[in-house]
Formats: C-alpha cells, sequence, structure tokens
C-alpha cells in the first residue's frame, strides 16, 4: 500500500531526545549533527531506497496549478508530478515546495497477471471500455502515457494492457495497479475510487483473474475440471454486434493475418481487425492464455464428441444466408452450405471437435444398425427408446396382450441431415413418425388373427411385416433391417394367455413323450444290438471254433452222402431186381390163391346158406324171433355160473300207481311187451321175425304204456 510522508526519522529523534543525554555524551557533538539534518533538510536532500520510488508531490510553483480534471502535472504545475523518483540521493526538493511519497515497487509475481487503472488521461468515448494501449513501457513513462505517443494519448479508466511477471516502478498516483496480493496506490490520494477498486480485486479473485486461461490438461485450484474442454469467449469492449447477429464473426484468426489478436491476447489487434463485442465464434482450444479478464470472459465448455457409428448433424445458428441445397423436391427446410445459416449439408464424422454450441448445435445421428424396443421398461443405451412400450393388441378371439417388439434400423450417414430437417432429432423421428406406424401395423394385423395364430405364426408374421414396413421407412430415410416379434405377454390381472398357453405345453409335452417313447424304443433296439455284437465278441472263439466244427460236419455229411447216395443207388438196383422177381412170385401166387379164394367163398355161401335155412327153421318153430332169443337168454342163464337171484335186488322201477306196488324185474318188463303185442298194443308177425334188428330196435325204443303207467324198459347190450 501507499504511505505518506512524514517529517524525517532522525530529525523526529533529535526532537524527543533528552537534553541531558545531548548534555552527557556532548553537547558539540549532538549539536553538529543536529545542524548537518538540519542543513541537509533545508537543502532539499532526500534519500530513497532501492526498493522503493519517490512520488513527488509540488506543494507550489510558479506555473500554476493543473488544468481543470487532470491530477498528474506534465509542465511543472503544481500536484502530483509525473516522474518518480529511483533509488538514491536526490537534491533540491526544497521541503517548503515538495513532498516526497516513498512507496514500494510494483511486483507481479511468476505466471501472474496485473491489472491497471488509470487515474488520469482523456476520457473513454461512451462505446469504449477499456483504456486504449499506448506504449508506455509497462506504464512506467507516465508522462509518455498522458502526452501521448504519435498523438494517441492513455486513457483514464480499466485499461486493456496487463501486467505480466516483473518488478514495475510505477508512479502510483497516476496508475493504480491490482495484484493477486496488494493494490498498489496513495492511499491519500484514492480515496475518491477506494471502493471501486476493492471490488474489481474482490471479482478478479473470484473470477481467477489473476492466472492465465488454461484449457485443457485439468487445473491445479480445480481438479475435477475436465480434460477435453474449450472456452467461449465474450468481449466486452469493441463496437456492437450487426442487427440479426447473435454471435460475433472470426476476425483475424489465421497466424499470417497482419493483425492475428493471438486467440483475444492482442487487445488492440483483435480490434482493428474488426472485432466486435459480444460472444465470440472462434473458442480457444487447449492451451494456456493470458486474456484480460476486464475485455474478456471465458467460459469452459466440454468438447463435441461424435463416437463411432454416429455423424453430427450441424444446424448453424449464424451464417449467410444462402441457395437451398436440398433441392426443389425436398420441402422440409432449406439445406445450407458451409458458412451458411441452416442445416449444414456437409456433416461431421466420428471424433472430437472445439464447437461452439452457442453458435450451433450438433444432432448425433447414428449409421451403424440400432435396436428400438417396443418394450414397456426397457431401453437401450442411446436413450431413443425410453418413451417407447408394448404395443396393446385385440385379437379375432377377443384376447388382449401386449406385444413387445423390437426394430433394427439403419440410417445412411448421406441422408442424415435429411433426418433433422423432415423431424429435427432422431428421437422425434421414432416417437413421432415410426411409433404410431408400427403400432397401427400390428393393431390391424392382430385383429384379423387368432390369439394362437399369432404364437405359432410368429415367424410368418415377422417376415411380412419386414417385407411391408420396409418399403414405408424408405420413405423417411430410414432403412428397417429386421422386425423381432416378442412373446405376447397378458395385462396386468389377465390369465387368458396364460392358460392358452398352458394348453399348448401340454399338447407340446404329449408329442415329446411320444417321441421319447419312440427314441427310448430305438435305443433299446439298438441296445440289444449292442449287447448282441458284445456277447458274439466274448463267444468270438467258440463261435470260430463251431464254425469250423460246422464246415468240418458239412464236409463229413457230403461224404457220408456221397457214400450213402452210392449205397442208395446199389439198393435201388437191387431193390428194383428183386422187386421184379417178388412181382413175378406174387403174380403165380396171386392166381393161384384167387382160385383158393374163390373155392373157399363158395364153400363159405353154401355153408352160410345151410345155417341160415337152419336158423330160420329154428324161429319158425318158436313161432317169433322174440321167443327164440327168449330161449338163448334162458339157456345161457342157466349155464351161467352167476346167481339167478342175487342176494340183493335193484330196484328199477314199480308197477301199478298205489303205493302197495310191487317192483318190476327186466324179465317182467319182457312178458309185459310180448303180451301187449299179443294184445295188439305194438308190433307183431312175420315181419318182425324177418327183421330182427328192426325188432329189437321197435322193442327198445317203444314208448311206456299209458294205460298201464309202466315206465319204458332199459336197453340192454
Amino acid at each position: 500500500m501507499g504511505l505518506s510522508l512524514t517529517p524525517h526519522p532522525l530529525a523526529v529523534l533529535l526532537a524527543e531526545t533528552a537534553t541531558p543525554w545531548l548534555v552527557s555524551v556532548g553537547g558539540a557533538v549532538l549539536a553538529a549533527l543536529v545542524g548537518l539534518v538540519l542543513l541537509t533538510w533545508l537543502l532539499g536532500i532526500r534519500s530513497i531506497p532501492n526498493d522503493r520510488i519517490g512520488i513527488v508531490e509540488k506543494l507550489w510553483s510558479s506555473r500554476g496549478s493543473l488544468e481543470h480534471g487532470r491530477l498528474v502535472a506534465l509542465r511543472g504545475e503544481a500536484g502530483f508530478q509525473a516522474e518518480i523518483l529511483r533509488g538514491g540521493i536526490h537534491a533540491g526538493l526544497w521541503p517548503w515546495q515538495y513532498r516526497v511519497h516513498r512507496v514500494p515497487l510494483v511486483s507481479v509475481a511468476q505466471g501472474k497477471l496485473a491489472y491497471v487503472y488509470a487515474r488520469d488521461g482523456e476520457p473513454l468515448p461512451p462505446e469504449q471500455t477499456l483504456g486504449r494501449v499506448v506504449a508506455c513501457n509497462h506504464f512506467q513513462d507516465a508522462a509518455t502515457f498522458l502526452g501521448g505517443v504519435d498523438g494517441a494519448r492513455g486513457q483514464r479508466g480499466r485499461q486493456r494492457a496487463l501486467l505480466r511477471e516483473g518488478v514495475y516502478a510505477i508512479n502510483v498516483a497516476a496508475f493504480v495497479v491490482i495484484t493477486e496480493d496488494v493494490v498498489h496506490r496513495l492511499v491519500s490520494a484514492d480515496r475518491s475510487d477506494g471502493r471501486s477498486v476493492e471490488r474489481w480485486h474482490r471479482d478478479l479473485l473470484q473470477a481467477g483473474g489473476f492466472s492465465p486461461i488454461v484449457i485443457g490438461g485439468g487445473r491445479p485450484q480445480d481438479p475435477d475440471a475436465p480434460a477435453d474442454e474449450i472456452g467461449i469467449v465474450t468481449t466486452h469492449d469493441g463496437p456492437s454486434l450487426m442487427d440479426g447477429e447473435i454471435i460475433a464473426p472470426a476476425v483475424a484468426s489465421d497466424p499470417g493475418h497482419p493483425d492475428f489478436h493471438d486467440h483475444y491476447q492482442d487487445v488492440e489487434a483483435f480490434l482493428r481487425a474488426g472485432g466486435r463485442r459480444g460472444r465470440q465464434l472462434i473458442p480457444l482450444t487447449d492451451g494456456t492464455y493470458f486474456v484480460n479478464r476486464w475485455f474478456a470472459t471465458v467460459e469452459r465448455l466440454p468438447k463435441t464428441v461424435v463416437p463411432i457409428g454416429h455423424v453430427g448433424v450441424v444446424v448453424s445458428y449464424h451464417g449467410v444466408d444462402g441457395p437451398d441445397l436440398s433441392g426443389e423436391r425436398f420441402r422440409h427446410g432449406e439445406r445450407a452450405a458451409q458458412g451458411g445459416r441452416g442445416v449444414l449439408e456437409k456433416t461431421l464424422g466420428p471424433g472430437k471437435y472445439a464447437f461452439n454450441t452457442y453458435a450451433g448445435q450438433v444432432h448425433l445421428v447414428p449409421t451403424t444398425n440400432f435396436v428400438l424396443h417396443w418394450i414397456t421398461g426397457r431401453t437401450e443405451s442411446h436413450r431413443y427408446d425410453e418413451s417407447l412400450k408394448s404395443i396393446d393388441l385385440v385379437t379375432a378371439d377377443a384376447y388382449e396382450p401386449e406385444l413387445p417388439l423390437s426394430v433394427v434400423v439403419h440410417i445412411d450417414y448421406q441422408k442424415a441431415p435429411n433426418v433433422v430437417q423432415r423431424f429435427g432429432d432422431v428421437k422425434r423421428l421414432i416417437t413421432q413418425t415410426l411409433d404410431p406406424l408400427l403400432s397401427a401395423y400390428f393393431r390391424d394385423i392382430a385383429h384379423k388373427k387368432t390369439m394362437l395364430q399369432i404364437l405359432q405364426d410368429r415367424d410368418l408374421i415377422q417376415r411380412e411385416a419386414t417385407a411391408a414396413l420396409r418399403a414405408r421407412f424408405l420413405h423417411f430415410d430410414i432403412e428397417l433391417v429386421e422386425v423381432l416379434i416378442g412373446r405376447p405377454s397378458s395385462r396386468e390381472g389377465d390369465t387368458k394367455i396364460e392358460t392358452l398357453l398352458e394348453q399348448l405345453r401340454q399338447r407340446q409335452l404329449s408329442r415329446e413323450q411320444v417321441e421319447t417313447y419312440e427314441q427310448q424304443r430305438i435305443a433299446a433296439e439298438k441296445l440289444t444290438t449292442l449287447r448282441l455284437a458284445e456277447a458274439i465278441a466274448m463267444k468270438q472263439t467258440e463261435l470260430t471254433n463251431s464254425k469250423v466244427e460246422i464246415e468240418i460236419a458239412q464236409n463229413r455229411g457230403n461224404a457220408e452222402l456221397s457214400r450213402a447216395r452210392l449205397q442208395a443207388d446199389q439198393t435201388v438196383v437191387t431193390a428194383e431186381a428183386e422187386g421184379r422177381r417178388r412181382v413175378l412170385l406174387a403174380e403165380a401166387d396171386g392166381r393161384e390163391r384167387v382160385l383158393v379164394g374163390e373155392g373157399e367163398a363158395k364153400r363159405v355161401t353154401l355153408r352160410g346158406d345151410a345155417q341160415a335155412g337152419v336158423l330160420r327153421r329154428k324161429i319158425d318153430s318158436f313161432g317169433d324171433a322174440r321167443l327164440f332169443a327168449l330161449s338163448l337168454v334162458a339157456g345161457r342163464l342157466a349155464g351161467s355160473r352167476q346167481a339167478l337171484v342175487p342176494e340183493r335186488l335193484f330196484v328199477s322201477g314199480g308197477r301199478g300207481g298205489g303205493d302197495g306196488d310191487v317192483p318190476a324185474s327186466p324179465l317182467t318188463a319182457l312178458f309185459d311187451l310180448l303180451l301187449a303185442e299179443r294184445a295188439g298194443f305194438g308190433p307183431a308177425g312175420p315181419e318182425s321175425v324177418a327183421d330182427p334188428q328192426r325188432a329189437t330196435s321197435t322193442t327198445s325204443e317203444a314208448p311206456a304204456s299209458t294205460e298201464t303207467g309202466a315206465p319204458p324198459p332199459h336197453r340192454t347190450s
């Protein structure tokens, strides 16, 4: 801070020293010293330390006072003088005419900036914010600053020029120097605008104005700052923007330009090149910049990144109006060339760009295949489908499923500007066009199909939808790659689809079980074949031996067969000879036997006829064949060894109808039969005698008499 000059310290010390001490030391020596000091002061001799400067204030002058509005004298007028005193001894500064203010040198630390406020100079015009730059040895030559160089005089107020690191001998009566640590000024002369200076100092501290601007690579004071960033510059001095402009155009940005302002660091060159105040089109990229914060403020923004698989369609907010490059048939907006206003024809490929987002906007358009999900609660990382939901359907059989759908699409990078012109961005294209288009299409499909058809014909519906929608998508400059249909789901609380699916599962399970059983049967057959092969392999030796034995047996059999055939042939020949011999013998014997047989037959016939005649005469003698038979039976019974009357009688039937009936014997029955026939109740006569077999049959099969009530007799052998 500045210091006001007081009486010389030595004089003060001498005045305050007690007289007794002077007397004790020696009055003569003290008197000599006091006289020397007083003489020095009276002669105007001043000593300035080397780390300070002296600012001379002239109390009165024969040239009069300063002009109105001036603070620093250039021609010896009364007031603060432009020239300063550097370190050393200076004479002629009469105490009754001059006052010397000793102030420290202005020191700016390494890598820091200092700002200057001029308290004297020409007033600023209304359109100007900062004082012009004047070649005055970094404000160390106040006389040149105020007197002007080539007619250009310095202006009062905040200055465009900055002080970089170093030590400066600046007249703080004419200039207020604001550094990071201290404000260099004369307190006695700076009371009027002290509050403003303090506010500037505070604002610069908050904005980091005492340090250079570092873009990219991070900042020590802000470790969270992004490494990939740009600085958007807003200037506060220069002509205003033209009507219709929202951002200042680029000026002298080429290093080969004579007014190249080196990224806003040379304020005068920027203004000479036609730079205007306001937000600038050209940003600051990676690097360190010593920019006057009173002239320009810098806003840090991240770089624009166009990722791989995308292009950036630029919509420019500034530029000239040019011809429409999209053609007469495209009626969705104008296409502009580079430097024009509107949708630019040239897109940005993958990479990082120092794009000023205040001057335009970059719309990212994917150029690789990307998926859009019409599935409630599901979205991809691109977030284009975050507002899409499953499509609600109504089938022909009154089911109300929700259809999950995924669509793979592709946008040609050359047609990306068309998409932005037509829809604004990709998300609007999806929500305002593709969503209603697909929803209506699949609702129409569902109205014509049952729920079971939708489930079973999903692949067919996919192919048909892909073919039908591909042509429609081309009208919007989008290529449809594939339509993928998911499993329809029931709405909340509806179980109809689950029931239908359960039925289908049971049906399919039955088919699978049939197939399983068939495969198990085949497996069992294969297992049998395998085990047979294993058994054959295990018995291979025995099988080989048996085959050999079979061959041996076959050979033996063939040999025996051949031998048997030879023997058979021999036997046949022998048998044929023997047969011929026997035939001859048989023929002879046959003729003999025939003759003998014929004789014997005649003999038997004659004998039979004789016996038949005798028997017939016997029967005729009885008069009835049955009586003859009865006589034969009686004769046999008489000669039988068996008792005629048995010890035990077997009763086979009864006679009569009362309780006192006597059982009938077979003999009684026979007699009853004979009497019945004699009485005329049964067959009799010669016919019965002539045919004994018939008579016997008639007798045995005759029914019982209804009159007598006797049962039929038993047949005897």
